[in-house]
């Protein structure tokens, strides 16, 4: 390839925001040669790169924007730790079917048996399948929101709470709300029906130690 083609290619590279193949094109193109590819398979390499590419960087702005504590995944997670949590039940809910049907998933238990862990665990899997997430604990989204509704702003301040694929709710219940309060968490929680999916944990269990987890039934 003649350097004024290379050149013309990583300029009209460039203009339309593919910055990586114009950095890559010469390693592109050696790999071809190696592998002595048709046009077609070169230009289905290329592709496939820039797809790969542009997926990365959008689940690394996903999230740098969800808000989470850390993006531990379920890999992370020691099942044996809590030998009465059933895996496949986690791992039903990392299909994130949940997700695309906008349903609600909850994890309750007492604290320190990893219900953070996995709530995480399932919004990272949730970015990178490409749906936008947040992540807030009860006592920060509800002090936001009186605080929005002191200004004035509580409509604006809602969408935080709207607008993305998965919320995440984390310490549900650890404080007794008042009323004014639960009603500001249930405008999140109505106005969010069939338009996103909530994982919420809380401390609210079944047993004194077990961990529970469950979709949500509406």
């Amino acid at each position: 390839m003649s350097e004024l083609v290379s050149t013309r290619i990583r300029t009209t590279a460039a203009k339309l925001g593919l910055p990586h193949l114009a950095d890559a094109l010469t390693h592109y193109t050696q790999r071809a040669d190696e592998a002595k590819l048709g046009y077609l398979d070169f230009l289905d390499l290329v592709l496939s790169e820039e797809l790969a590419v542009r997926d990365d960087r959008r689940f690394r702005t996903g999230l740098r924007i969800s808000k989470l504590p850390h993006h531990k995944t379920l890999d992370d997670y020691d099942f044996s730790f809590q030998s009465d949590l059933d895996p496949r039940k986690v791992k039903d809910l990392a299909t994130l079917a949940f997700v695309e049907a906008k349903a609600n998933a909850a994890l309750l238990g007492p604290p320190g048996v990893g219900k953070t862990h996995i709530a995480v665990a399932l919004a990272v899997a949730a970015c990178r399948a490409g749906y936008s997430v947040y992540f807030t604990s009860l006592d920060d989204m509800v002090a936001n929101l009186k605080t929005a509704e002191a200004a004035g702003s509580l409509n604006r301040k809602l969408g935080t709470y709207l607008r993305p694929s998965v919320l995440v709710i984390d310490e549900v219940g650890y404080e007794i709300l008042e009323r004014g309060e639960a009603n500001l968490v249930f405008q999140v929680i109505s106005k969010r029906y069939e338009k996103g999916s909530i994982i919420l944990t809380s401390n609210k269990s079944f047993g004194k130690a077990h961990m529970f987890a469950r979709t949500c039934v509406r």
